[in-house]
């Protein structure tokens, strides 16, 4: 029986929701491996929306739901439908959506806060002992949900790094074709567009995590 992965997004496009490519490789992935995935996003407003062509903030509002069912051709759910038992594993891409959307990361840093509703989703199977991949930037709720010890990587930027330890993490220098893994809380982290200049590069640490996550699952 193939293994249920549950995937939480957080919008559509890298500077304001989920970066797409991540998104992409993993759902692939996942599907090259035999898994089975749901796409879930809370249903809420963006914190803003960004012209990606000019990096400009614009005076419109977007749904995060709304705009994460882009990517996965409408499949999705709302993340409060997410039952944990009905899963084996979670993988939650990253983009600016995750310090943006489903956290204040961006804008608090150590001392963020995680939207409800996700926060939630990710304790449910940290709880039930079920493995979770983190994604990029999304590492930085591994404290707020795993608690303080928790390892993971965000590759070796020293200031976000910095902020992850100072949040309860200990964080772990990591290349983009590579994989940390804290084998106690089973969460592997992987720095992807952290440090990707391009979708092959990001696509070889994403492989191996998810990999890894439906190893442990």
């Amino acid at each position: 029986m193939s293994k249920q992965v549950a995937v939480i997004l957080s919008g559509c496009g890298v500077f304001d929701g989920a970066e797409i490519n991540e998104v992409v490789l993993t759902l692939l992935r996942l599907e090259q491996q035999g898994a089975q995935y749901q796409c879930f996003a809370p249903d809420m407003a963006q914190h803003h929306v960004v012209n990606h062509l000019t990096g400009a903030e614009m005076s419109e509002t977007r749904n995060v739901l709304v705009e994460a069912a882009r990517i996965c051709r409408g499949a999705i759910k709302d993340v409060r439908e997410l039952d944990a038992a009905a899963f084996d594993a979670l993988i939650l891409p990253g983009g600016f959506g995750v310090a943006k959307n489903l956290s204040d990361f961006a804008f608090k840093g150590a001392d963020c806060s995680v939207q409800a509703d996700v926060l939630a989703a990710l304790k449910a199977f940290a709880a039930a002992g079920k493995p979770v991949g983190l994604e990029c930037i999304a590492p930085a709720l591994a404290a707020k949900v795993f608690g303080a010890g928790v390892v993971c990587t965000i590759g070796n930027d020293a200031d976000t790094a910095a902020a992850l330890e100072a949040s309860g993490a200990q964080h772990q220098a990591c290349v983009v074709s590579d994989i940390v893994e804290d084998a106690q809380c089973k969460l592997v982290t992987t720095p992807a567009y952290m440090l990707a200049g391009s979708i092959l590069e990001a696509s070889q640490g994403i492989n191996k995590l998810v990999d890894r996550v439906l190893a442990l699952a």
